[in-house]
């Protein structure tokens, strides 16, 4: 029995990508610099399109571990992870796409107290996918103030079952959902005026109610139908945005 050759050209793993995006993009798409805060069922989903695209430089940052209840949407959570650190399971997943991949791992949870110490200014792209709206804030906001930096980020997943209602909206202008609004009032409380002008994900969904309650769960129900569409249209967010710079 032959065994197969296969040509050089069928042995690119980026050549699919790069049929669509072109050269220029590819190359860019390589050198950009990329740091995630949050790789749950959103932000998983988004680095790991993200690299499987060709991005060459990321940084993932999360404080947490990989539990039971992760298994149902994030991209690393296995029985095999279960109690890792949620950085080490992801960047274990990504190397295992591109060994080459230039990752820095960050378990530690953003606050207003810690953000200079993640050098924002460093980055070309910074993507949100943290839930806590405290930390959120300090995030965008400090974030806003860099001007070289695209800042793209992720309103609530939760409680919602159609992927086909995920849109993409400046932050103003979203409406129904609840952590955009809590997100809006968080920014009043503090002082700031006007309104951070990045682009995010949101689902047109209005949230349904957890049907089982465990008593000890402060989360919500959630899906990786939605959660993972939530991600993948954030990482889309970063291609356009460097095919466009293309032009």
């Amino acid at each position: 029995m032959k065994m197969k050759i296969m040509s050089s050209e069928n042995s690119d793993w980026l050549l699919r990508s790069r049929m669509l995006l072109g050269q220029e993009c590819m190359q860019r798409l390589n050198d950009a610099k990329v740091i995630l805060f949050g790789v749950g069922g959103v932000g998983s989903w988004c680095a790991e399109s993200l690299v499987r695209s060709g991005l060459g430089n990321i940084t993932i940052v999360d404080f947490d571990k990989v539990a039971t209840t992760n298994i149902n949407r994030q991209d690393p959570a296995l029985d095999a992870t279960v109690g890792m650190d949620k950085v080490d399971a992801m960047a274990q997943r990504l190397l295992a796409i591109n060994p080459r991949l230039n990752i820095r791992t960050i378990n530690q949870r953003v606050c207003k107290e810690n953000l200079p110490e993640f050098c924002l200014e460093q980055y070309d792209f910074l993507i949100d996918a943290i839930d806590s709206v405290s930390d959120k804030a300090a995030l965008l906001l400090e974030a806003d103030r860099i001007k070289t930096l695209t800042v793209f980020a992720s309103m609530g997943a939760a409680r919602r079952l159609d992927p086909t209602l995920v849109r993409v909206e400046r932050f103003d202008r979203v409406q129904g959902c609840a952590l955009a609004r809590a997100l809006r009032q968080k920014f009043k409380t503090i002082g700031r005026r006007s309104l951070p002008r990045f682009k995010c994900a949101y689902s047109l969904e209005q949230p349904m109610e957890n049907i089982v309650i465990d008593p000890e769960e402060t989360a919500n129900g959630s899906l990786c139908t939605v959660t993972a569409t939530f991600g993948l249209t954030l990482a889309s967010l970063v291609l356009k945005s460097l095919k466009e710079s293309c032009k």
